[in-house]
């Protein structure tokens, strides 16, 4: 049976509230204890609540920085499952099966849980049940409870329709029904609550009795293999950080050689005493099996960030889990030096791609096109590796001139062309970067289509030329276009063509 952790947050200010525009007009859309005790409620136009309370404090709402702050807790939570789940817009849902033995019951969890939020400066309401729905209910209504398996029906039966959170239509009419609390609404048939206020609230009422429950959706996967370790005085050095990524990498590693898989993305998570949470990735292009290889790359990322690991008063947990994971293929290393040239390859990729990233480490693919922009794909070194080293490039002719340049630009650059030989012949001349350039040598044209299947229109023929100019300089230019089909307007009268340079020859 799964169990479930709900909590819902808000700021201690007295007394205080958050004033959001809703048609036109200011509501209250949040407001703390010492507000809600003077009478203040939820979608209460400001100017009558100023008129309860003139003393009032009134804070604009802003709502990114509410997500940004639920998010960042919901990051502190992680020290507690890795099944959180954001409630919005102030609630945070923490799947505590078979975690609350950790930490001495689910009583003291939800006991240390609400008291370090606390200390942060948030009022915390929370509740545990069997169900997510149940959980929520009862942190709106009844804080602190907790349900044993199978009570929720007993547990919410005395509580009123609006703890349900259906929704201001609904609970008026369930009011005027006469149905006050929610056992009132349980003791009805299940046909006539949906005839009246349709399947969703028949479903919701369901859940929260227990009967079923809805998915809750974690903010990230559940990683395969997960260690860490907890410390009574947090730690603050670079040496004990070192020392326990060193000692949790031997933990995992030992995890996952029993079933013969290799760590191929890691995340170090580092939670300070204050709340704040740092994680650091790393990815890997081969599946790692040795936990000095895993100390290496986290030193080597650690080392190259930009915003240095700040342990402020010391960190009180560190974890080390893998995400990602793939069966190793055992393969013969002894006799085999292309096997150790590949690993070691390999390796070399991971340190870099941990320093600068793994974006920046690329290799280039051929691909099966004549487009000369299209015809190399640089795809990330780490995933593409074993690809690029089996790949087949175009075989130069020794006697002939390379038929590529040695530079290719990324976009073709204009050039001005006064005139050419109609209908396919090369420039005499033509100007780029300010420079004219006279043209003594042409080979060509070499006429390249594009895909049918990728036009859309714009794109048209061209005829590549390579030409050297007066001070042996070496051009890859085209002409965009047919004189005799292409390059005509609307009346069927020919326009003149753009030329462009799209690399450079050694």
């Amino acid at each position: 049976m799964k169990r479930f952790f709900n909590g819902g947050l808000g700021r201690n200010n007295e007394p205080g509230i958050v004033v959001a525009k809703d048609n036109n007009a200011l509501v209250i859309h949040a407001l703390d204890e010492a507000a809600e005790r003077l009478g203040l409620h939820i979608g209460l136009p400001l100017a009558n609540a100023r008129a309860m309370c003139p003393d009032l404090k009134v804070f604009d709402a802003d709502v990114a920085a509410d997500a940004k702050t639920l998010s960042d807790i919901a990051d502190w939570c992680d020290r507690f499952t890795p099944l959180v789940a954001l409630d919005p817009p102030h609630g945070l849902f923490l799947d505590i099966t078979g975690c609350a033995h950790l930490f001495g019951g689910e009583a003291a969890l939800l006991q240390t849980l609400v008291r370090a939020l606390a200390r942060q400066g948030f009022a915390v309401s929370a509740a545990i049940a069997g169900t997510s729905v149940c959980a929520r209910t009862l942190t709106r209504q009844a804080p602190g409870t907790i349900v044993a398996d199978g009570g929720e029906a007993e547990a919410i039966s005395a509580l009123p329709v609006s703890a349900l959170g259906a929704g201001e239509a609904i609970t008026t009419g369930l009011r005027r029904a006469g149905l006050k609390t929610i056992g009132d609404v349980a003791s009805r048939s299940s046909h006539e609550i949906t005839a009246r206020f349709g399947a969703r609230f028949s479903t919701l009422l369901a859940h929260a009795l227990g009967q079923g429950d809805a998915p809750i959706s974690p903010r990230k996967p559940l990683p395969d293999y997960i260690v860490e370790k907890r410390f009574a005085e947090p730690i603050a050095t670079d040496t004990m950080i070192a020392m326990t990524l060193s000692r949790l990498a031997d933990t995992l590693i030992a995890s996952m050689e029993k079933q013969g898989k290799g760590a191929r993305r890691l995340e170090a998570a580092f939670f300070r005493t204050d709340g704040v949470v740092r994680a650091i990735m790393v990815e890997t292009g081969r599946p790692v099996t040795q936990s000095a290889v895993i100390d290496r790359l986290f030193r080597e990322r650690l080392d190259a960030l930009a915003d240095p690991l700040d342990p402020g008063f010391g960190f009180d947990m560190v974890r080390l889990s893998a995400s990602r994971t793939e069966i190793v293929v055992q393969e013969q290393r002894d006799l085999d030096a292309h096997v150790h040239d590949n690993d070691e390859l390999a390796a070399l990729i991971d340190r870099i791609a941990a320093r600068i990233g793994g974006k920046r480490v690329v290799v280039h693919l051929p691909q099966d096109t004549h487009i000369p922009e299209h015809a190399v794909l640089a795809a990330p070194a780490q995933h593409h590796l074993a690809a690029a080293m089996q790949a087949e490039w175009p075989a130069r002719v020794a006697s002939e001139p390379p038929l590529r340049p040695l530079r290719l630009f990324d976009r073709p650059e204009p050039i001005k062309v006064p005139f050419a030989t109609v209908p396919d012949g090369a420039p005499h001349q033509f100007t780029w970067r300010r420079a004219l350039h006279a043209v003594v040598r042409v080979e060509g044209p070499e006429r390249i289509a594009m895909e049918w299947w990728r036009q859309d229109g714009k794109q048209l023929t061209r005829d590549y030329f390579r030409i050297e100019d007066a001070e042996g300089l070496r051009f890859w230019i085209f002409r965009d276009g047919l004189y005799d089909s292409e390059l005509i307007d609307d009346e069927g009268k020919p326009v003149p063509a753009n030329w462009y340079v799209h690399g450079l020859f050694a």
